[in-house]
């Protein structure tokens, strides 16, 4: 059935164009030339086509015209302006909405298993930056594993993530995640948060909690000699080591855990403490930097081995090269300005959701290779937003 727009699509029940379709319009029906839906399928189709600017996106509909008049069945024989596009992610689509159709639409009923990691990051969009720094501010909760995106939160500015933490966790089905975060959200409240929702923690410690950190670091110091007739108690150190090569260099990570610590430091569900230490060795100089930093976490030792918790360190810093990156520097993020209302964020969630459905979804490990071909086949990309 085609609406008052003009669209006679035939979609999936469950798939994005349906999902979009619930989307709440704050335009007024009458004189509406092009819904809320068609033209957030329009963004998400140049997007995964290539293009990232709305100048772009419009450009790229407009040279595709009379295929997409044919793919979505319009009564309308013209593509948007851009000025369209930017307006109705600044000042029409609710943001939050967006957002959780992010979150259901990727994730949907799947089980994602046990343990399943949870990065907790913090992000600016450069582009909407002014002289005095302010500008748009997000909080991302990311699967690395699944490279998606459960939800992402509009934040004051920077400094601003230790508040917004619980409301993005709050939003999150937690139970068998185990959120990690960077030593900011090292917090009691926010732990206590995790571990009655059903998750667990893991925390870098650094100087934000300072008489923690030295109290790791005195713990993981070799042992000095005992005065005569005395013996200090075994310490039940595990450790584990793994070594990469790559990107000229030379990286090898070793994590030392223990779980002596756990009635003597005073943190809600604490049950192990680690020290992680990093070295890399760079093949062309020889050259050799090290980096050391502890690390507390609720998940007992019956549950987690050491190799698994150093896999786990590890994946956490996906949220930079899965995430970020991605975002940055080949959807452009940070080029564009986007400065209006809430666009910054809008587009945001809709970059959280081009990666999700190119690289979770379908599969694609290199993002650029995957935009060219859809460029090439419009049509299959249609059918990522039209069918489940």
């Amino acid at each position: 059935m085609e609406s008052n727009t003009g669209e006679g699509i035939i979609f999936d029940v469950g798939s994005l164009y349906a999902y979009f379709q619930t989307l709440h319009d704050k335009r007024k029906p009458k004189g509406l030339r092009y819904s809320l839906a068609l033209v957030l399928v329009l963004i998400v189709l140049a997007k995964i086509c290539g293009e990232d600017q709305p100048s772009g996106i419009a450009d790229w509909a407009k040279h595709r015209n009379d295929l997409l008049v044919e793919l979505l069945k319009l009564r309308r024989k013209r593509m948007p302006h851009h000025s369209t596009y930017r307006r109705i992610l600044a000042e029409v689509v609710y943001v939050e909405e967006l957002e959780y159709i992010n979150q259901v639409f990727l994730s949907g009923k799947k089980f994602f298993g046990r343990q399943v990691l949870l990065s907790i990051d913090g992000k600016v969009l450069r582009g909407t930056l002014d002289d005095l720094q302010n500008g748009t501010y997000l909080l991302a909760a990311y699967l690395p594993a699944e490279g998606i995106v459960l939800m992402e939160v509009a934040i004051a500015g920077k400094g601003s993530e230790i508040p917004a933490a619980p409301q993005v966790l709050k939003s999150i089905d937690l139970r068998e995640k185990v959120v990690m975060g960077d030593a900011l959200h090292t917090q009691k409240e926010l732990s206590i948060q995790i571990v009655e929702a059903g998750g667990e923690y893991v925390w870098f410690v650094k100087g934000n909690q300072p008489q923690m950190e030295e109290d790791l670091r005195l713990w993981f110091e070799p042992d000095v000699q005992p005065i005569p007739g005395m013996n200090f108690p075994p310490k039940d150190f595990e450790s584990a080591t793994t070594i990469s090569k790559g990107h000229g260099r030379i990286e090898k990570r070793t994590i030392s855990v223990s779980s002596q610590l756990k009635d003597f430091l005073a943190w809600p569900y604490l049950e192990q403490v680690f020290k992680l230490e990093r070295q890399f060795t760079f093949s062309r100089t020889g050259k050799i930097q090290a980096y050391v930093v502890y690390g507390i976490t609720s998940i007992n030792r019956d549950e987690i081995t050491p190799s698994k918790l150093l896999q786990m360190t590890r994946s956490y810093w996906g949220i930079e090269n899965g995430l970020h990156y991605r975002r940055d520097v080949t959807l452009l993020e940070d080029r564009t300005r986007m400065t209006k209302g809430k666009m910054g964020q809008a587009m945001a969630c809709i970059n959280n959701l081009v990666l999700g459905i190119l690289l979770n979804k379908q599969k694609y490990r290199y993002l650029p290779t995957a935009r060219r071909f859809f460029d090439a086949h419009p049509a299959d990309a249609l059918a990522l937003i039209t069918r489940l």
